[in-house]
Parts: C-alpha cells; sequence; structure tokens
C-alpha cells in the first residue's frame, strides 16, 4: 500500500445504522444515507470527496494536460464524417477545432444516379451546404449537453431533435423546418432517445419512460398538434420489458419491440395506417429471443426472423408478413458455436451479421438462396459492422471497420462486384503508424479448464510482450452478452507509447465466444466472469508478459462490479484498479424493485428479492458487502456522475467509504453535471480520459 505520510486527510463518512433483513439474513449497511441525493450533507460529501482526490492528484496534473495535448496532437479536430446518401441529400457531420460538439450538415446530390460520396475537404467549402444543427450553438449556457434523437423527414424538409441538459437520459424533443428555418410550436419533454418521423412526415413517433426509469410506452405525436393530445400506441405493463419502436428501412411497417434481457415480442403497424391495430408478430413465450427485418421476395411481403427457439446460437427463417406465425423457412440453420447476431434487410439483398471464433463477421444474404457470402478482412484481430445505410435500394454496402492498430475506417462494398472500397480512414496526427504496433490473442486457462481469450496490443519498439515483463492495462465487461471488440483508440496511444501493453480480457458473461460463453457467466455462474478476469491476469504474470505491481485493471457499469469484485477475490494481482461508473453495490440495488432497471436486470443477475439461493450467492460477491479486513488492496479510483440513471452515484460513494474504513487507498470522482456517459462535450471528455490515464501510469510509476 502507498504510503500516505503528509498527504491530504481523506473525508470521513459518518456511520448510521440501515438494517436491511432478506431470507433470514440482516446487513447493517452503515452508509446507505449516502443515498439521499438531494439532501445537502449528501452533496457536500461528494464535494469533499472531489477535493479530496482533487489535491490527492494534484501532482498529476502537468502529465494530465502533457496527455490531453497528446490526444488533441493527434485528432484531426477539424474534419468531416464520410456522406451517407438520404432521398435528395449527402448527409454528413463536421467537427471544428475548438468545438465541443459535432455539426450536423446536408449538401445535394449531383443526380439522382449519383452513390459516390464527395470527398470532403476540411479546407474547402461544400458546395450548396446547409448547416442542419450545430451542437454547439444548441448546447450554449449549458454545462451538459446530448443529443438523444436527430431524424430528417424524407421529403428532406422537417428535422426533429431531442436534447438532455442533464445527463438523466430524458429528451426534450422538439421540430424545426428546414426551409424556413423556423422551429415548430412542437414540444415533446421526457422522451427516451430514439423519436422518429413518419414516412409520411405527418407524425413523430416517441417513447416515454416510467419512474423506474423503463421505457414503456409508445406514443405518437401529429405535428402541428399538442402533446397533450398524444395518442398512445402501446404500453408495457410488465416490468421486465424496455419497448421501443422504429419503422423499417422499406417505410413498409412501424415495428414496435419489446424485450427482456431473455425474452422479446414484436407488433407490426402498417405504416400508412398508425392508427391502426398493431398485431403481433411471435408472441412471447419466456426464454425466446427474436427479431425480425421486412423484405420484399417475389413480389411478397415477407420476414427474414432471427431467432432462439431451440437454436442456442440462432437460426435464420423467413416468413409471410402476412402470416409471421405461419410456416418458416430456415434459412440459415442453426450451427452450435457460430453465433448469428442480425439481418439487415434491403431491396435486393441482405446482410447478416454473425460470430465466430470470437470476432463479428459480416455476410451479404442472397433472397434467391438463402447463401451468405462472407466480407473478408486480413487482419487477425478487427471489429466491423454496418453504419450510414438508410437507403431502400442501394448498389453499396457502408462498412465500418477497425482493429486495435487500424484507426476506424469507412468502406463501400459494391455488392455486385464484392469490392471493398476505402472512402475514409480516420487520420491520425504527430506521425502514427500502425506498423509500429502489433495485436495479438492469447488464452488464458480459468480454473474450470476453460480456455479464455486475451487480446493484446503493444509498441513494437518496446519488443514482444514476454520476452521481458512489461506494464499492462488489462480491461474486462462480462455481462449482457456484450463483446469487447477489437477497435482503435487514439487516447490508448498514451499509454501503448509508454511501454504499456493493454490487454482486453474476454471474460464469461460477454458474447465473445457465443451464446452459451454468455450463458456460464450469469444468474448462478456469475463468478466465472470475475475468475476467469483473475485467470487472465495470473497467465499473463506466469507467462512472463507482467508481474502484479505492474498491472492496472479498467472496467465500467456493469464492468465496473467486475473491478470491486477481483479486488476482493485477488487484491494481490493488481497494483491499480480504475472502476468508472461502478455497479459495485449490486445486492441493494437488484434488491429493490423501485429502482431504475432492477425487476429488467433479474434476468440477468437472478432475483434475490424472492429467491433464497440467488440472494446468498449475490451475496458472496457483490463487492460493497465482501470488502475484507486486513487485506492489502490495490489503489483505488471510482468514477461516477450526480445524474447517472444506470448505476447511481450512491454505489461507488458507499464502496470507497467501506474501502476507506478497512485501509484502502481509495479515490472517489463524481462528476456533479454528468450522466452514464460522463461528461459531455470532446475536449471535456478528453480531459476526463487524461484524468484516468494519468491515474494509471502514476500507480504503474510512469508518471515521470
Amino acid at each position: 500500500m502507498t504510503d500516505l505520510q503528509h498527504q491530504p486527510t481523506p473525508p470521513v463518512t459518518e456511520r448510521r445504522s440501515a438494517a436491511r433483513t432478506h431470507h433470514g439474513d440482516t446487513f447493517d449497511d452503515p452508509y446507505e444515507w449516502l443515498r439521499a441525493k438531494d439532501d445537502a450533507e449528501v452533496v457536500a460529501h461528494l464535494e469533499a470527496e472531489n477535493a479530496y482526490t482533487s489535491a490527492r492528484t494534484a501532482h498529476l496534473a502537468p502529465l494530465r494536460d502533457t496527455i490531453f495535448g497528446e490526444i488533441k496532437g493527434r485528432t484531426l479536430e477539424t474534419d468531416l464524417s464520410v456522406p451517407a446518401r438520404r432521398g435528395e441529400w449527402w448527409y454528413y457531420g463536421r467537427t471544428v477545432a475548438g468545438a465541443q460538439y459535432g455539426i450536423q450538415c446536408r449538401a445535394p446530390l449531383d443526380s439522382p444516379d449519383d452513390w459516390t460520396p464527395p470527398t470532403l475537404s476540411p479546407d474547402r467549402p461544400v458546395p450548396g451546404e446547409q448547416v442542419l444543427f450545430d451542437g454547439n450553438v444548441e448546447a450554449e449556457g449549458n454545462e451538459f449537453f446530448s443529443l438523444g434523437s436527430f431524424e430528417i423527414s424524407n421529403d428532406g424538409t422537417r428535422m426533429l431533435y431531442g436534447i438532455d441538459i442533464a445527463g438523466d437520459e430524458r429528451y426534450t424533443v422538439r421540430v424545426r423546418d428546414l426551409v424556413s428555418g423556423e422551429t415548430l410550436s412542437d414540444e415533446i419533454p421526457g422522451t427516451f432517445s430514439g423519436a422518429s418521423f413518419s414516412p409520411d412526415g405527418r407524425f413523430i413517433v416517441y417513447t416515454t419512460v416510467d419512474d423506474a426509469w423503463r421505457p414503456d410506452t409508445v406514443w405518437l405525436h401529429e405535428i402541428g398538434t399538442s402533446v397533450d393530445s398524444d395518442e398512445k400506441l402501446f404500453h408495457e405493463s410488465d416490468d421486465r420489458y424496455w419497448v421501443g419502436a422504429d419503422f423499417t428501412r422499406s417505410d413498409r411497417f412501424l415495428v414496435i419491440e419489446m424485450g427482456s434481457s431473455i425474452t422479446s415480442e414484436e407488433w407490426l403497424l402498417d405504416a400508412d395506417d398508425l392508427r391502426g391495430e398493431p398485431r403481433v408478430v411471435w408472441p412471447r413465450r419466456d426464454g425466446v429471443e427474436y427479431s425480425s427485418s421486412h423484405a420484399v421476395v417475389d413480389g411478397e411481403d415477407v420476414l427474414y426472423i432471427l431467432h432462439n427457439d431451440g437454436a442456442l446460437d440462432f437460426e435464420l427463417v423467413r416468413v409471410s408478413a402476412s402470416d409471421p406465425q405461419g410456416a418458416r423457412q430456415t434459412v440459415i440453420p442453426h450451427r452450435s458455436g457460430h453465433r448469428l447476431l442480425g439481418v439487415d434487410t434491403f431491396r435486393d439483398w441482405g446482410v447478416v451479421g454473425y460470430r465466430r471464433d470470437g470476432l463479428a463477421r459480416l455476410g451479404m444474404l442472397s433472397y434467391s438462396d438463402g447463401t451468405v457470402d462472407e466480407i473478408s478482412f486480413d487482419e487477425p484481430l478487427y471489429s466491423v459492422g454496418t453504419g450510414g445505410n438508410p437507403e431502400w435500394a442501394p448498389p453499396v454496402l457502408r462498412l465500418g471497420y477497425g482493429s486495435f492498430v487500424t484507426p476506424g475506417t469507412v468502406y463501400d462494398h459494391v455488392v455486385d462486384t464484392g469490392e471493398l472500397v476505402l472512402r475514409k480512414r480516420q487520420p491520425v496526427l504527430g506521425g502514427f503508424d500502425p506498423a509500429d504496433y502489433g495485436q495479438a490473442r492469447v488464452w488464458a486457462p480459468a480454473d474450470d479448464g476453460t480456455l479464455v481469450p486475451v487480446s493484446l496490443v503493444w509498441k513494437r519498439s518496446f519488443g514482444e510482450p514476454g520476452a521481458t515483463p512489461r506494464p499492462v492495462h488489462l480491461y474486462g465487461y462480462g455481462s449482457y452478452e456484450h463483446s469487447i471488440e477489437p477497435g482503435f483508440s487514439v487516447a490508448r496511444l498514451s499509454m501503448l507509447d509508454r511501454g504499456v501493453v493493454f490487454a482486453v480480457a474476454h471474460v464469461r458473461g460477454g458474447g465473445e465466444m457465443g451464446r452459451q460463453w454468455y450463458e456460464d457467466g450469469k444468474l448462478l455462474a456469475k463468478r466465472n466472469t470475475f475468475t476467469d478476469f483473475v485467470a487472465a491476469a495470473r497467465h499473463l504474470v506466469a507467462e512472463g508478459y507482467t508481474t502484479p505491481d505492474r498491472v492496472v485493471a479498467e472496467g465500467g457499469s456493469a464492468g465496473g462490479l467486475l473491478m470491486g469484485a477481483v479486488a476482493n477475490l485477488a487484491p494481490e494481482l493488481f497494483a491499480g484498479v480504475l472502476a468508472d461508473v461502478p455497479f459495485v453495490d449490486a445486492l441493494t440495488t437488484i434488491l429493490d424493485p423501485s429502482l431504475p432497471l432492477t425487476v429488467i436486470e433479474w434476468d440477468e443477475w437472478g432475483d434475490p428479492l424472492h429467491d433464497a439461493d440467488v440472494y446468498a450467492y449475490m451475496k458472496s460477491y457483490s463487492p460493497y458487502e465482501n470488502v475484507r479486513e486486513g487485506v492489502e488492496y490495490p489503489r483505488m479510483l471510482a468514477v461516477t456522475s450526480l445524474n447517472d440513471t444506470r448505476v447511481l452515484y450512491v454505489e461507488p460513494a458507499k464502496w470507497v467509504a467501506r474501502l476507506r474504513e478497512v485501509g484502502a487507498d481509495a479515490l472517489l470522482k463524481c462528476e456533479m453535471v454528468a450522466g452514464h456517459g460522463g461528461v459531455s462535450g470532446r475536449y471535456n471528455a478528453w480531459r476526463e480520459r487524461a484524468f484516468e490515464l494519468a491515474w494509471l501510469l502514476d500507480v504503474l510509476g510512469l508518471a515521470e
């Protein structure tokens, strides 16, 4: 443990008894009083924690400034995205040096047959450019600003946008006339993200949340009318389900989707009759997940449905849109370990996303014979996905590609020829050369013999990993079947260029190795997530990649739970632990169905409120309740936000207080105007990341 002599004195968190009893077990929670967010004493405590953290890290200010300068210096601050065609326009975004937020723009097509996006340059004006939305102008006067909905009507004459200025992910939707520039009287407060125009532009479909921050109701607003007269299209009363709605790319249907962690259901409304009766695609059945995508094959409206009914890693079927519960034609049968992720349909072909050998892949789907032609890439580790494809009948498919060493890249895949046309690669300034960096995957044996993939990226000039022990920055998540993809990071270069090896432990609970990988890291198998991460760290030490005093660990949200759990399980393996918006008081949260998201989360973690076995299991790993006396914890930093609606600030605040109680060197940094994603604005985000990286480097002894 670091010598705390002559250090600033940490805040003393008063203990106030608050007993909680479930299943015959009583837990006295001395710091639960910190939950009173609006209490002046709680706010004062958080501000005192911030002041202490500021004092403890004051010596890192020059390094923070250096790292911020490195991020800024490697970023082309004034830049433009690759235009995407929609209707009669090319749509793209601008960033401008010194400006926190993006600017949304458009320029007219040269002709109806124009499918080659214009090559835009920051130093040349774009002919016919219209600035649609300048986030910097809209954010003026607000410390926090987030855009949660943004869409242009099909005829190109109107724009809707939803803004959050608190960080609580509740957006106010407004409408602007793009011909006159006038902001219309329509104003819809308290919406969830993702509002959209109807195809004819007459209506807005949006979603609202309940008191537990669960999107539960879909509404129809007719532009030009009072929000008080908006019609309720759908309401989901079951607290386990989230609700969303969007139009198919074909504009044929509005799809209303609802889902828990393990069950889903969809309803269809004809887009030209939004006041009609919705009809269910497949009635919900516990444990069955599905999603549909509309296409027209041989003149018939059909749905391509991806589902797991008797197919652990999912299969793809085709049904009639008029009778979706009728005959199913199997298009891609189930294959164990070949996890189908999604299907996206266009007029003449589809694209299928799937995961094989730990990597996400894309294949072109033929409607005529159901064959899938994989789009191949040369790198051993990479990530790829579709994006920027709003049109129904394009001749090209827009892709986003990248790896640990390849900056974000935009390709157009020419469907007829299979050619990949490079449209743009993210510029990285300052002499960056991908050849200077290496990436590889190694396999760490878990306690039960399972091999856990661990991805590595490093700078070659410091030598190959394993030749001599190196400092390692080990990242993990491991929940909700979310996979950590091999992606590029400008900020990460500040670590790599100082000799740090960045590693990702693809632990169970994620989705990297298929659905079973997820199933083996949730509910009553959740401890596998934590022991897998520990196994990855031990493997890196045993194989000579690093030593325990040169390993820092990081995870956020559910990955923050992972951080708290591994700090309790194997504190000797880590020099420092960074937990971003960490879910570290998991049992308290999941026991309280009045809190945001709790009931929905029972499918992921179990229901400790009604099941004594789940209660005992969660209590055995919940980080806050398992902080141990007499343990030499690594240095700890928890970062949170006061207005976070997903993981409440109180969890890390209580956890840090408990860690200090047993002598741990623990810091808390609470953004007082921000949400789950942290501060808003790119420069603010860079400074926040510079703060975290400087702390990590200090733990590794690389701050000088």
